[in-house]
């Protein structure tokens, strides 16, 4: 846990210019919580040298990763608003191709070496948390989304995805469909994706808060 709680010099440049943005927060009592959903088939089945929370650089490559600059960040809180301090959140998705790194993965041998494809990091003090990736791109059989998993420090679990909101592949998705029954869990799983010049140039940002029940 030591590790993973201490971001390199280049992974806080990346979050320092995600703080920046304000954050949605939900006061509230009574949210709706994320819905579960599947794992898939593509969790890493080892994890990488490199697993902070770019994405996007590769540590020790020159090289970036193919694809649209995504900063995603929100706070991991309970059905109260209230920070889920201590929480370790991951994140995976497939590259700027629609390859996974993954040994079941069909062509793998053409994934770009330079996308992370996997990144994991605990909230701060207000159960913050921000990764730098890639706007999801859609593969055969799937609309485009990020997976993700939430581990509390009280032992709970939380496997879901986050999906491109006003996609059209989206309905069209089994997965999204049946997670997304209701509008308010329609919100906790579509991305609102925003232009963020002042972050990084050509950049997408958005806010999605993971609300543990």
């Amino acid at each position: 846990m030591t590790r993973l709680s201490k971001l390199s010099r280049r992974t806080l440049l990346a979050g320092a210019g995600v703080a920046l943005m304000p954050l949605a927060s939900a006061h509230a009592a009574g949210l709706v919580p994320t819905p579960a959903q599947t794992e898939g088939p593509f969790y890493p089945a080892g994890f990488p040298a490199d697993m902070d929370n770019d994405l996007v650089q590769v540590r020790g490559q020159a090289a970036r990763a193919m694809g649209q600059v995504l900063h995603l960040q929100g706070r991991v809180i309970d059905l109260a608003g209230g920070a889920r301090n201590g929480a370790m959140v991951e994140i995976w998705q497939c590259d700027a191709q629609g390859i996974y790194d993954h040994p079941r993965q069909s062509g793998r041998d053409r994934r770009d070496a330079a996308f992370q494809g996997y990144g994991r990091m605990l909230v701060d003090a207000g159960g913050r948390y921000s990764f730098r990736t890639l706007k999801p791109v859609a593969y055969p059989g799937r609309t485009p989304h990020i997976h993700l998993k939430v581990a509390t420090a009280d032992g709970r679990m939380l496997t879901s995805q986050f999906y491109v909101a006003g996609d059209p592949q989206n309905e069209r998705d089994g997965i999204f469909r049946n997670a997304a029954r209701t509008a308010g869990q329609r919100e906790r799983i579509e991305m609102k994706l925003e232009p963020a010049p002042g972050l990084e140039p050509d950049a997408l940002a958005t806010t999605m808060d993971i609300v543990i029940g």
